[in-house]
């Protein structure tokens, strides 16, 4: 075992580099109905009275009052749009780490370092962490905030089951937590997977896509 700062790396037998499978990144960054999001956006904020009431607005003219809602809903599909993304982002990253247990599993070097049973080893969330140390490009995406968001939803609800108030503020806090309740399930202490040691490709799928 090796340990770096309060970092503890698992040993990984030899000195060869190990290829895993490539991570597939699935996302679209825009829904197929803009329209129809930019309305359930307008809805929410009728909803969830997000502008003055009639009698709290009367002095303020009808098109300004229009163009502060349309602000408000662009506000809310970015946000939504985000979250959206953050979740594909996740399925991609659980998607993959399926892949590499399977890799580890078939290779008796690597077999034991995903057993729970033996000290040090490493839990799934290693797998995180490996991309994180390997500063894999997410542009704006937290990748743990992905998974977790991913660990909440199976699918990504549409923006109308959500409200305002965790689409601007609790989703993070949201994700966070899932996360890392996911992270805890592992056996302690978890160590983590050597970058050095490890190799694999980041695929963008939406350059194949026409």
């Amino acid at each position: 075992m090796e340990i770096l700062g309060d970092r503890k790396f698992v040993e990984v037998p030899g000195s060869k580099t190990h290829e895993l499978p490539p991570l597939l990144v699935r996302t679209s960054h825009s829904p197929r109905r803009l329209d129809r999001v930019m309305e359930m956006a307008e809805n929410l904020i009728e909803q969830e009275e997000m502008l003055p009431a009639a009698p709290l607005s009367a002095g303020l003219p009808p098109h300004e009052r229009e163009r502060r809602k349309i602000d408000l809903a662009i506000n809310l599909v970015e946000q939504y749009l985000g979250l959206v993304e953050h979740w594909q982002w996740g399925d991609s990253v659980l998607e993959w780490i399926r892949q590499c247990e399977t890799t580890f599993d078939s290779r008796l070097d690597l077999r034991h370092l995903l057993s729970a049973d033996l000290w040090p080893h490493a839990g799934r969330s290693s797998f995180v962490l490996l991309l994180e140390d390997k500063h894999v490009r997410t542009g704006s995406v937290g990748l743990e905030k992905a998974v977790g968001m991913r660990l909440t939803f199976r699918q990504p609800p549409p923006l109308k089951c959500f409200s305002d108030q965790f689409l601007i503020y609790l989703n993070a806090t949201v994700a966070h937590t899932a996360y890392q309740t996911w992270a805890g399930m592992s056996a302690s202490p978890v160590s983590s997977l050597p970058p050095e040691r490890f190799t694999f490709e980041v695929v963008d799928m939406n350059l194949d896509r026409v």
